[in-house]
């Protein structure tokens, strides 16, 4: 069982991630959407998506630096074990507040207004209870090592995510691992499996050519000229 959840899972995972995008991007460019629900109502979304989106970011950074900068790199900047984990609890903390209220209102927002109601999926629902249980059950293997140092993942989980990118897991590193963070961990790699088959496939889309498109120009209309302009042929002068 430990070689398959620390050996094998991880790049089932990571198969099913690459796999659903390609198929996404191949099969269901008009589906790469969040299907935005903004029409039917404003106000609440206006609080709920940035607190969603901001906490979840944060939440991001936090795990990439927490399994991808060793320790030595840490300790050689002068940052001891204590500010770490301090910084790490209350930091880690904050972010999964604010994206857990985020995904509450986010939720509520659904229950209550029927319109954006009957534009919710079994997939959303399923998206909704994943995400929320891997934010938990972070939050809570967390809290459950906040007094002294805390338990040190650092020396352990992390190299062993790190290790994963060498396709030499070392599955060594998750003995003695708390079972919250097992658990944890877990629901973390089904997240990132789920994520192209859902809404989430959002995150990879990034507007890089709206940065080398050209220029939209707008020029003012004659006041003389009201109503519909008659048809020319060819090319107008712009009048500069």
């Amino acid at each position: 069982m430990t070689v398959f959840l620390w050996g094998v899972l991880p790049y089932v995972a990571f198969a099913l991630l690459v796999a659903g995008l390609v198929w996404r991007y191949r099969y269901d460019q008009f589906g790469w959407t969040t299907r935005s629900s903004q029409i039917y109502e404003s106000k609440l979304l206006n609080i709920a998506s940035p607190a969603f989106h901001y906490g979840i970011l944060f939440v991001l950074v936090g795990h990439l630096v927490g399994l991808f900068i060793p320790m030595s790199w840490t300790d050689a900047i002068g940052v001891s074990e204590r500010s770490y984990h301090l910084v790490s609890l209350y930091g880690g903390t904050a972010a999964g507040l604010l994206t857990i209220a985020g995904i509450v209102l986010l939720i509520h927002r659904r229950r209550t207004n029927a319109p954006v109601f009957r534009a919710t999926t079994a997939n959303d629902k399923v998206m909704y209870v994943v995400l929320l249980a891997a934010i938990v059950l972070g939050m809570v293997a967390k809290l459950s090592h906040a007094s002294g140092d805390g338990y040190n993942y650092r020396a352990s989980i992390a190299p062993w995510a790190r290790s994963l990118f060498t396709l030499q897991p070392d599955t060594a590193r998750m003995a003695g691992v708390p079972v919250l963070d097992e658990i944890h961990a877990v629901i973390g790699m089904a997240l990132i499996a789920f994520v192209p088959y859902s809404r989430l496939v959002h995150m990879f889309s990034a507007p890089v050519q709206y940065l080398f498109r050209p220029y939209i120009v707008y020029r003012s209309r004659d006041p003389k000229q009201l109503g519909p302009r008659p048809e020319q042929r060819g090319w107008e002068r712009a009048g500069f």
